[in-house]
């Protein structure tokens, strides 16, 4: 079983973000090596960063809510995960004597000593609609994504050709700043900031490439055929290694969210199928074969005798591929007795014989039936 996020925190699944923020600020005061000693403070201090990184992000909460942990790490790396919290900023505000800590400790915990400009690009996130047919075997889809690559007249150095950028005076190459303040009775408050000079990038460009305007990387649309796998459900995401948004050394992943359109015959149930059939009374009554839908063609199905409306049979193997294994789900049919909304002279009178057999009662022919089933 994969770590439980919410439990680790100790909240429920419905807590808002102001809770699961609190539920952190208090765990994290509590276990902080440089408060807690314990030999195991720092590695929970760590499975609580990582259970506020998901949960505080709604985007990866809700992946994480609907494939669960384990899907879920195999979605997102720890680099992806931590990427763009502020711890620094979530603890601004206590004004202990020990604030600085929590600074240097993050630095050395998530970006090993330093804070660095991310070396990998942002992950990109688009949509791509699908039929049930589609999910259920398979498809390629050729789309259309924008997104930046690395700018291959100044390959990514944002300078001129025969320039090269500068060492930031300013924050001396590392992206931040920081500054001091005494706080009465409770010692030095240290805030960290981006850097306002470079911008977080630790350089000074002096001659911008003009091809990217001193950006780095410049915008273009690629094509790309994507492989839509088997068995493929609703609300999945699809990653497409390199095709984010290009980072200093390597490129972010893109993620593509899969939706699926409603069928007008299937209801989809994980990877089984569910479909109603109108069946005729005597079909029903005597038993008989009929043909019913699936998503490859039409299949035979077997009536027994008797059968009552609603009655629910199954077609074996008729559902959808079982994403990533062998195999399919199965098919059900539920079979509706179909009622003629008008019979012929010779129609009625059977039936009107039949239900003096059946001794069943029903509404009677002509004026006087029609009067007494009004009152």
């Amino acid at each position: 079983m994969g770590k439980d996020f919410y439990e680790i925190l100790g909240v429920g699944k419905d807590a808002s973000k102001s809770e699961v923020k609190k539920a952190y600020r208090k765990l994290a005061l509590k276990y902080h090596p440089d408060r807690n000693k314990s030999p195991e403070a720092e590695e929970k201090f760590k499975e609580i960063s990582e259970a506020y990184a998901v949960l505080s992000d709604d985007d990866k909460r809700a992946q994480y809510d609907r494939f669960g942990s384990d899907k879920f790490n195999r979605m997102y790396t720890q680099e992806d995960i931590f990427r763009d919290v502020d711890f620094e900023d979530l603890f601004g505000d206590f004004g202990f004597p020990f604030g600085s800590a929590f600074g240097s400790f993050f630095d050395s915990f998530f970006t090993g000593g330093r804070r660095r400009r991310s070396t990998r690009g942002r992950d990109l996130r688009m949509g791509v609609q699908i039929t049930l047919e589609e999910a259920a075997f398979g498809t390629d889809k050729t789309l259309k994504v924008p997104h930046t690559v690395i700018c291959p007249e100044c390959n990514g150095s944002r300078a001129e050709k025969g320039s090269s950028p500068k060492t930031c005076p300013q924050c001396r190459g590392t992206g931040m700043v920081q500054s001091v303040r005494t706080m009465g009775g409770f010692g030095q408050f240290v805030t960290r900031t981006t850097c306002p000079k470079c911008r977080g990038e630790g350089t000074i460009v002096d001659k911008p490439c003009k091809r990217c305007s001193g950006a780095g990387h410049i915008n273009v649309e690629e094509e790309l055929s994507i492989t839509i796998p088997a068995g493929v459900e609703d609300g999945s995401s699809l990653r497409v290694e390199g095709k984010g948004e290009a980072g200093p050394k390597t490129p972010g992943d893109l993620y593509l969210v899969v939706s699926v359109k409603p069928h007008k015959l299937f209801d989809r149930r994980g990877d089984d199928l569910l479909t109603e059939v109108e069946v005729p009374f005597p079909l029903l009554a005597l038993g008989g074969e009929i043909s019913v839908p699936t998503l490859d063609g039409d299949a035979s199905l077997k009536i027994p005798s008797g059968s009552q409306s609603h009655t629910m049979f199954r077609l074996r193997g008729k559902g959808v591929k079982h994403l990533g294994g062998s195999g399919n789900g199965d098919e059900f049919v539920r079979v509706i007795v179909k009622v003629p909304g008008k019979l012929s002279k010779k129609e009625e009178k059977a039936l009107r014989d039949y239900a003096k057999l059946r001794k069943d009662k029903v509404k009677e022919k002509g004026f006087w039936g029609s009067l007494f089933s009004i009152f």
